[in-house]
């Protein structure tokens, strides 16, 4: 039954509409995989030196005090990234296949999942390095035997999680909160669990705890699962009255208001589009890596506007990549309107603005590591707001990828959005405002750095209309194959 569920997986992909550009991001993925793996196991070595060494603690203990952040940190990855054990299921529905043998195929495709390997890359090495430095074999195996079972159970609390919205958030709130009371020195969590990662490692009898959870995780999945295994149940198109909305302060912005208003609703309403809002309040913490100095790498100038244009474009990296995808699914018909494609990009472009605008306020929370930190943040808004917009609108025109809103699934990108236009230009979204800043910082001074930057932004707010006429005459061009993308099926 397996062999057959696999080959009507393979014939899907090499029947499929999008074959190239499928196989061109299969082997950019598998590329940024193996060196993900391979950084991975260095680090897995490297850690037991480096914390023996230079902090002169036992690398065990400190890994174990970590641990439970790593488990909280790759529950929220895997639900913005992991894909949900699908097949395509409605048509073995009407063939004599038993449901619990195409869960069975679902759920078997999850354990070789990426998101479960890759811990490997990194504590077998350290595992290995520990048995060489004397720790018994014996427990370290127990030890791996627990965190196996701990990670595999994140693989299926985050299938059960999946519909979710409200619980994942609140798991990122509480793991910010922790992180920060941990961090400022107020609360350790990790005193009160530490001891249970440790005693993984000690005492042989819990290692049965997490592979406990582990079973009724997978028996609560599936039992969820095979219960949505039904045309009329969970694979229907669910419909709910939703309520209408005032939102009559946008008139200001003429007709552009018109689509404001809609893109407005339909972040408040949809599931992709809610997560993308998610992705980009967590870019807003990703300053942290740069800012702080944990990291001695990130420590280089550049790095710094680097680093702010992610904190502040959080939104517009991640909305702006699927203009006009966020509409595929009545595309045509607005394209059959008496619509003009400059009030439509606008629409998007203001959208993007606001969120810039509000991501700079919120990260003012910089300001605890130095004015010139909230200087490169305030500089790369500006650069987002003058000339990123109009790259992600300009991209925008040559991806060509149906978005499901009832589905967060690809919250992040997808690997029709990768072609080698796309590509370039998404050069002067980051590449250009490190060179700028990288000119001016060798040149002169950091401020003339930022000074470059800022003008190149403000230039961009100079020629906007210049440059919608471009991205315009883009979009008007690729109207009909955008219009015939959209009507494919995956």
């Amino acid at each position: 039954m397996w062999k057959h569920f696999i080959t009507l997986q393979w014939k899907s992909f090499w029947r499929s509409a999008s074959l190239t550009s499928g196989l061109f991001m299969k082997i950019f993925m598998g590329f940024w995989a193996l060196w993900l793996a391979f950084m991975s196991a260095v680090g897995g070595v490297a850690i037991f030196k480096l914390i023996k060494e230079h902090f002169e603690l036992d690398p065990l203990e400190t890994i174990n005090k970590f641990l439970i952040y790593w488990l909280a940190f790759d529950l929220i990855f895997r639900y913005a990234l992991q894909k949900m054990p699908v097949i395509n299921i409605k048509p073995l529905l009407t063939l004599p296949f038993h449901k619990n043998k195409i869960v069975s195929f679902a759920f078997g495709k999850t354990l070789f999942s990426f998101f479960n390997i890759i811990h490997a890359f990194f504590f077998v090495p350290f595992s290995i390095t520990l048995i060489r430095n004397g720790y018994p074999i014996t427990n370290v195996l127990l030890w791996n035997l627990g965190l196996i079972a701990l990670v595999y159970g994140n693989n299926f609390l985050n299938i059960i999680l999946n519909k979710k919205d409200n619980l994942i958030f609140l798991i990122g709130g509480i793991l910010v909160l922790l992180g920060g009371l941990h961090y400022f020195g107020y609360f350790d969590i990790s005193v009160y669990t530490g001891p249970f990662f440790q005693g993984l490692y000690d005492t042989s009898i819990i290692t049965l705890i997490p592979i406990i959870i582990l079973l009724i995780l997978i028996g609560i999945s599936f039992r969820s699962f095979s219960k949505d295994l039904y045309l009329d149940a969970g694979l229907a198109t669910k419909s709910k009255d939703v309520q209408t909305e005032n939102l009559d302060w946008l008139n200001r912005f003429g007709k552009t208001a018109t689509f404001l208003k809609n893109d407005i609703k339909l972040i408040k309403r949809n599931k992709r589009a809610r997560s993308t809002v998610m992705v980009s309040i967590l870019f807003l913490f990703y300053g942290l890596l740069f800012f702080t100095g944990a990291i001695e790498t990130y420590n280089g100038p550049v790095w710094r506007i680097f680093a702010a244009i992610f904190v502040t474009g959080g939104f517009l990296l991640s909305f702006g990549q699927f203009v006009p995808s966020w509409d595929s699914s009545y595309y045509p018909l607005m394209m059959s309107q008496n619509i003009k494609y400059k009030e439509y990009l606008s629409s998007k472009w203001w959208l993007m603005v606001i969120a810039t605008l509000l991501s700079t306020v919120l990260a003012s929370g910089y300001l605890y590591f130095g004015w010139e930190v909230y200087v490169a943040i305030l500089v790369a808004a500006i650069y987002n707001m003058g000339v990123n917009s109009h790259v992600v609108l300009w991209a925008g025109a040559y991806v060509k990828t149906p978005i499901d809103l009832t589905s967060n699934r690809k919250a992040f990108g997808d690997r029709q959005a990768f072609n080698a236009k796309t590509l370039l230009l998404s050069l002067p979204k980051m590449a250009l405002p490190m060179i700028l800043y990288a000119i001016g910082y060798y040149a002169y001074s950091p401020y003339a750095g930022y000074a470059l930057v800022a003008i190149a932004g403000m230039a961009g707010f100079a020629l906007r209309d210049k440059v919608f006429d471009i991205i315009e005459n883009i979009y008007k061009s690729e109207k009909y194959k955008t219009i015939s993308a959209y009507k494919q099926k995956k």
